[in-house]
């Protein structure tokens, strides 16, 4: 028997081998015009096998580049768009930039060390209050998200004074928000706690822009 194990492998198996046969048989016309002639019909072929995309942009476009992956970047026709360079899809993509910024507590983010960072260069103590109020409670979110269902308010005070190298001056009463005020659904009415963090935030904002 003939197994597909044993055959050719297929360039772009998306297409099955049928229409790779096409593609290989359009190699062996030798007349350039009937070679095109016969291109298009493949390409109706392949266009046939993916009709929900028709109406897609640039979608025989991209038929025709798989025209030409499938015949190696070997097959001579007139295509009605600018063929793929073989080089530039073989080409390897450069290698992505890796941050590999330390981050002392990784459940808080970092973004919570540029807040503190943002508090240390602060002056204006009324904005100073605002941003501590608005990283404290962050803080609290991050840790309920990646840790548990409760966490003293305590804890965080200590990690926001470990993360800012020293004892940061917490506004006079400053009250965080409710674990369970931080983990509700979106379409939750928010609490009279919920809607002064809401203020504080716009307040910040709008003397820090």
């Amino acid at each position: 028997m003939d197994y597909n194990s044993q055959r050719k492998k297929l360039i772009l198996p998306e297409y099955g081998r049928n229409i790779q046969m096409m593609v290989d048989h359009l190699a062996t016309i030798t007349d350039r015009d009937e070679r095109t002639r016969a291109a298009k019909t493949v390409i109706s072929v392949m266009g046939n096998l993916y009709p929900h995309l028709r109406d897609v942009p640039d979608f025989r476009h991209k038929l025709w580049d798989h025209l030409m992956i499938m015949s190696n970047f070997t097959l001579d026709i007139d295509s009605p768009y600018p063929l793929p360079e073989k080089d530039i899809l073989e080409e390897k993509p450069e290698k992505l930039p890796y941050n590999n910024h330390r981050i002392k507590y990784k459940h808080y983010g970092l973004l919570t060390e540029k807040l503190i960072e943002k508090i240390k260069e602060t002056e204006d103590p009324e904005i100073k209050r605002v941003l501590t109020v608005l990283t404290a409670n962050h803080m609290k979110k991050s840790f309920l998200t990646w840790n548990k269902d409760s966490v003293e308010d305590d804890q965080i005070y200590n990690d926001i004074n470990t993360l800012y190298g020293g004892n940061i001056e917490m506004p006079e009463g400053m009250i965080l928000s409710h674990s369970k005020d931080l983990l509700q659904k979106k379409n939750t009415k928010p609490t009279n706690n919920n809607k002064q963090q809401k203020n504080n935030k716009k307040q910040f904002y709008k003397k820090h822009n």
